[in-house]
């Protein structure tokens, strides 16, 4: 199975760790680059760390969890071959695979309920990259994060 990188900031520590027990348990790798407690932290060290891991190969994909997903997806986007995507909704999720070839699942713990979360990620995980038409997009994106327009 493939391994995948979650960290949070500490409004997710909970959170985060009844995720890894979950994905554990359907047999994914986690590597957990916290934080690791609930006294206050600054989210953009989180996200460089799993869009790091993420972007050396580490990890296949990532997942980031603050209070909206809003600033872990800000940071991670920062960091060139990520593409982080915020999600409050299981279509959200699925497209952002499908059309997006997202790499980074950021998500957020005021939000999103709990069920709804572990739903978002289960289908974020599940949903494969369609290609086609949606490569061409893609590599204008990269043209972008490559300066060449």
């Amino acid at each position: 199975m493939k391994k995948i990188a979650i960290g949070t900031d500490h409004s997710a520590v909970e959170l985060k760790s009844q995720i890894i027990d979950y994905l554990e348990s359907k047999g994914y790798i986690l590597s957990d680059e916290g934080a690791y407690t609930d006294d206050s932290c600054d989210y953009p060290d989180y996200a460089l760390k799993v869009a790091k891991k993420v972007q050396k190969g580490d990890a296949a994909r990532g997942i980031l969890i603050c209070g909206t997903g809003i600033g872990m997806a800000i940071a991670a986007n920062k960091v060139k071959g990520i593409l982080a995507a915020v999600c409050t909704n299981t279509l959200m999720a699925e497209m952002t695979r499908k059309h997006n070839n997202s790499n980074v699942l950021c998500l957020g713990v005021r939000v999103s309920s709990h069920r709804d979360i572990l739903e978002m990620i289960d289908t974020w995980l599940e949903t494969e990259y369609e290609e086609g038409r949606h490569r061409y997009r893609l590599n204008k994106i990269s043209d972008i994060e490559n300066s060449k327009l």
